[in-house]
């Protein structure tokens, strides 16, 4: 996800800050999101949560579903924008993409941050009502309250990444993550953040994306997964655009691949999968 995150937009400046560094953009989306969940706290109590609609669901585990034999691996993901790109497809619909990345993908992935991504809580319900496989509820978790309700909409897997995050951090929020029944996908970029594994983390995603110098480099994961531990399937983020890109990390331990706007930057983001994954399946 912070691919998008870091972007030179205009700095933002706050009255303070160590150094009198700029504010970047995901301290931004940070600030916002902590905003934001103080307001959904007001308006839903998390003691109503377990009234929301797939509270009771059974969870589909994502780390079996990467590990099943003949899996394509692929996490593919309805992105409506980002920060960076703008607006990637405003007219694809939740239900006829995600009935697509259905048939074949090892688990979809639903933006629900709606300022910047606009996504909503809805899309993972529309998500949740359609695919039978895992969902990954991609938002910016900082906060006990936003693993609640992921279960409450449907989500099997939640993102947390490092990079916002401190070690602590991670740790409590996994932890309370396992006790609602959902996993957990740890996102990395850099050696400094491996320290941010810890036992309660189920997937380790690396993003190929530099955040200094937004630059993307599939090297990055090549030598991240030397260091992740071999019972946390490594997920591979950020650039994957080409079936032999997949091989290449297929072949050096990766079970995950997470694609995004590959698919939903063409017209038919389901039409653009299936050639996709038959292009895979012919490659491997």
């Amino acid at each position: 996800m912070n691919e998008d995150l870091n972007k030179n937009h205009e700095a933002y400046k706050p009255p303070f800050r160590g150094g009198g560094a700029a504010m970047t953009i995901l301290d931004k989306i940070i600030a916002d999101k902590r905003a934001e969940v103080v307001l959904r706290k007001q308006a839903a109590p998390i003691e109503t949560l377990p009234q929301l609609p797939y509270w009771h669901r059974a969870r589909v585990s994502l780390k079996a579903s990467l590990q099943q034999p003949g899996s394509t691996g692929i996490i593919a993901e309805f992105k409506r924008r980002s920060p960076s790109k703008g607006i990637i497809n405003g007219q694809a619909g939740v239900t006829e993409v995600v009935a697509a990345y259905n048939e074949s993908a090892a688990g979809i992935s639903v933006l629900t941050d709606e300022k910047y991504f606009g996504g909503t809580s809805a899309d993972l319900l529309l998500a949740r009502q359609t695919a039978g496989i895992p969902i990954l509820r991609k938002d910016f978790i900082i906060d006990a309250y936003q693993l609640h309700e992921a279960r409450g909409i449907g989500a099997d897997v939640i993102l947390l990444i490092a990079a916002n995050l401190s070690v602590q951090e991670v740790k409590d929020l996994a932890a309370e993550a396992k006790t609602l029944g959902l996993e957990v996908l740890l996102e990395i970029h850099n050696e400094e953040e491996l320290g941010h594994i810890c036992a309660e983390v189920d997937c380790v995603g690396v993003n190929n994306r530099n955040l200094k110098t937004f630059e993307v480099d599939i090297n990055t994961s090549l030598r991240l997964i030397k260091h992740i531990p071999a019972d946390k399937p490594a997920i591979a983020e950020s650039g994957i655009s080409n079936v032999d890109t997949i091989v290449t990390l297929k072949n050096a331990g990766f079970k995950g691949f997470l694609i995004g706007e590959n698919f939903m930057k063409q017209a038919l983001p389901s039409v653009a999968f299936a050639d996709f994954v038959k292009e895979l399946r012919a490659a491997l």
